[in-house]
């Protein structure tokens, strides 16, 4: 890319560092700067308009250019444009949506905590329970349990959760005591004539015998996303949530359901939790709180959690841990603004009516060559491409296949996301079903140049 001195391509690569980047591709590559958006649709600062398949990241459920959200904010900012929750003080904000997101999330869940991302909020659910265990003399009950492939955030706490290892590498994680289980996807771990049924039962057993291993007694929660996001588009295996829930109540082991992309209707239900028949004592939501037009996330959780802790807080004078945006009122009111639109639109009922066209249009895909599964389901799923088809075998890493068919998807006016060869797809809630057609069109046609691209290069 021939970068033009002293433009905004100029200004980013001379002086910024992306997340989850390579930073020399980077700097010969420069950045494809989105503009504008309206609805589910973006255009960049060149006029070319995409549709925004991934909803920015996982999280702008009411679309692009929702006036009510600015509004909210522009009259939260002059009423209040800012004040915190420590030391007995609060506001209305805040006060509103602790309320109304108790009122909305399973009822064993009857407190809030506020936080600015996701990362935050599971690094605070880490010390949440430790804090805990600690108040109930408890002080070896520390260790967590995740899984190989989940994702539950960046900072060391929460990047410690994740089970990714390119999140890990050179960041010396895990940092805290936590054990990954393996990752249910039955399609990429299953063995050779292992049906579901039988993969489940695999891991449940494995489960509990970790359980067995380190003595129940040293571990204190169990943390995945209901449908798994980040790491592939990965829809649990049936019964995997239930197995799941029986050894967490058999040996007293804290679940934790991180709903940062499943929460507010993804999945066509209100959270994953219920689409999958499972009750959380902690739920994370951030994300589609506020469709990201804000930062702001929340951590759920149980009177039983509560209790030790308010304890623990006045034994000690304080509750020694909290974040200058802590329940933000900016954030708050858009969030609450977010949250009605949500309900007055039924965009949860969209997404699940969205689902079938998007779904069945997706795993259509499924017959082309190269495309190894289509899973998923609501609004988000994953087109794994393999290197074949009857044995599963990946691609080479090395290969790029996935990232070489992201950008045939931007030339085709689609924005996804390649998590290794998997494609995702996560459109925001108010995608119109001649939306979802368009989406199915644009991905075939990635898919197919896809396959003449392997054809042609012939990557291993």
């Amino acid at each position: 890319m021939n970068v033009i001195p002293n433009s905004l391509h100029h200004s980013d690569v001379t002086t910024m560092l992306h997340p989850l980047t390579d930073a020399r591709v980077h700097e010969a590559q420069g950045p494809l700067i989105i503009d504008h958006g309206k609805g589910v649709h973006l255009w960049d600062t060149e006029g070319k308009q995409y549709i925004d398949g991934l909803a920015g990241l996982w999280s702008v459920a009411v679309g692009y250019g929702q006036n009510r959200l600015v509004d909210a904010a522009r009259t939260q900012m002059e009423k209040l444009p800012y004040y915190h929750l420590f030391a007995h003080k609060s506001h209305e904000p805040a006060i509103r949506l602790s309320q109304k997101l108790v009122d909305m999330t399973p009822a064993n869940l009857t407190r809030t905590f506020f936080t600015s991302s996701g990362s935050e909020a599971n690094d605070t659910v880490v010390k949440l329970v430790w804090y805990m265990n600690n108040a109930l003399g408890r002080p070896e009950k520390k260790k967590f349990l995740s899984r190989i492939k989940g994702y539950h955030g960046i900072t060391i706490a929460s990047g410690s959760l994740t089970g990714l290892p390119t999140n890990h590498r050179d960041f010396d994680l895990p940092a805290i005591p936590v054990h990954h289980l393996s990752c249910p996807h039955h399609y990429r771990f299953g063995a050779e004539d292992e049906d579901e049924a039988a993969f489940t039962a695999r891991l449940i057993a494995e489960a509990e015998e970790v359980i067995l291993r380190e003595g129940p007694e040293t571990i204190a929660a169990f943390i995945g996303e209901p449908l798994m996001g980040a790491g592939g588009v990965m829809p649990p295996p049936k019964g995997y949530w239930q197995g799941i829930e029986a050894l967490c109540r058999k040996y007293d082991i804290l679940m934790v359901a991180d709903e940062v992309i499943c929460g507010f209707g993804r999945l066509g239900t209100p959270f994953g939790c219920e689409k999958y028949g499972f009750t959380p004592d902690i739920m994370v939501v951030s994300k589609q709180l506020t469709s990201s037009y804000m930062p702001l996330a929340a951590v759920l959780f149980s009177e039983e959690i509560y209790a030790p802790v308010a304890d623990n807080s006045h034994g000690i004078g304080t509750f020694g841990h909290g974040y200058t945006a802590s329940g933000h009122p900016v954030a708050c009111a858009v969030a609450l603004e977010n949250i009605a639109i949500i309900e007055e639109q039924d965009l949860m009922g969209n997404a699940a009516r969205m689902a079938e066209p998007f779904q069945t249009g997706l795993r259509a895909l499924g017959d082309l060559d190269h495309v190894g599964e289509v899973r998923g389901a609501g609004l988000i799923c994953g087109i794994e491409l393999v290197a074949d088809k009857a044995t599963k075998r990946p691609f080479d890493p090395a290969s790029k296949v996935g990232l070489t068919a992201g950008n045939f998807a931007h030339e085709e006016g689609l924005i996804t996301r390649a998590m290794g060869d998997t494609l995702a797809l996560c459109p925001p809630l108010v995608i119109s079903q001649d939306e979802v057609a368009q989406v199915v069109a644009r991905m075939t046609r990635v898919v197919e140049r896809t396959h003449d691209w392997i054809a042609a290069e012939k990557p291993a």
